[in-house]
């Protein structure tokens, strides 16, 4: 029988970004809602690997597969890591990403370009049959740019620019994003992680 893995996401965009990455390690990955698993998860950690671990085992208590699970956020140096862990739900979680991008450029109105740096940070967790887990975090650094640009990417992918590429997140096709991506390394450290046990 082909081993499961459930991801702790209801967020179809990384599930698309995920499939992508994790592509071949022979496995099935299902998000949460295909698992027919339905949760509020308290996310009360105060870091990233925190907040990936508590999810990833209130899955793991509802089902024998194995179970990945992520938090990932922007942090703005000049903000105080802003809004770091809060980053999906910053203004609310129902504000549109297209509001909370728009008053994250507001807030570093007349900051010069050295000043704007920032990252993508995501941690993936993993939990196996038997309880071990596995984390792992991994960083992209960028700096916030003076406009939202760009049609593929999602959250805040249109508002921070990678110098290298000359353009923002939003702005490169998946291929590129996946390489380069925090979650796109993450996933990768987790990969080989599973492949050894897969």
């Amino acid at each position: 029988m082909k081993t499961k893995i459930v991801f702790a996401t209801g967020n179809i965009d990384k599930m698309k970004e995920i499939r992508e990455i994790l592509e071949g390690v022979g496995a099935d990955i299902l998000s949460m809602a295909q698992a027919g698993i339905s949760m509020d998860i308290e996310e009360d950690g105060t870091t990233f690997e925190e907040n990936a671990l508590i999810k990833a085992k209130a899955v793991a208590g509802k089902t024998d597969a194995i179970v990945l699970a992520d938090d990932s956020g922007l942090e703005i140096d000049f903000l105080d890591k802003q809004p770091g862990i809060h980053s999906a739900r910053f203004m609310g979680k129902n504000t549109s990403y297209d509001k909370k991008n728009r008053e994250l450029i507001k807030k570093l109105k007349g900051v010069p370009k050295e000043r704007r740096t920032a990252r993508f940070v995501c941690a993936v967790a993993a939990v196996f049959p038997g309880g071990e887990t596995y984390v792992a975090r991994e960083t992209v650094e960028g700096y916030i740019g003076e406009e939202p640009a760009g049609e593929n990417g999602f959250g805040y992918d249109p508002i921070f620019y990678l110098d290298e590429f000359g353009c923002s997140s939003a702005e490169l096709s998946r291929e590129q994003k996946n390489e380069i991506s925090h979650r796109g390394k993450a996933l990768r450290a987790i990969r080989s992680e599973l492949e050894k046990r897969i």
